[in-house]
């Protein structure tokens, strides 16, 4: 390339403007490593916070809620539910279930449990035939 008087004049004055990259550098902000989401404290190291892990028992819960979702009235299970202090077991057929209950019949009688005390629950097979 071959430069004028004129083109000089206009080359020196480019040259004053920021030089523009290259297509095969990378921006500038991808150059910079990411800053840590919160300084370490002294003693600590500045490895990154992990989101909560469920308990086990949340686990049991929520799995116990999709079981009984899942089952058809008529179906065999068993709920654990609180019960004040304590907890309650329902073993038998489900029976009916409603958006905040459900009921089991069991032995005893029908029992109406919850949603919200529901602890577990899982389908359990048919009784055993009865010895004579």
């Amino acid at each position: 390339m071959t430069l004028t008087p004129d083109a000089d004049a206009d080359a020196a004055a480019d040259t004053d403007a920021a030089p523009e990259p290259a297509a095969s550098e990378p921006p500038a902000a991808a150059a910079q490593p990411a800053a840590p989401a919160q300084p370490a404290m002294p003693g600590e190291s500045a490895a990154p916070v992990r989101p909560a892990v469920p308990t086990q028992a949340a686990i049991a819960r929520a799995r116990g809620l999709a079981v009984l979702a899942a089952a058809t009235l008529g179906d065999r299970v068993v709920v654990r539910a609180l019960d004040g202090d304590g907890a309650l077991d329902a073993l038998g057929d489900l029976e009916a279930r409603t958006a905040d209950t459900v009921t089991v019949a069991t032995r005893r009688g029908p029992v109406t449990v919850r949603l919200a005390d529901v602890v577990a629950a899982k389908p359990v097979p048919p009784p055993p035939p009865r010895r004579r």
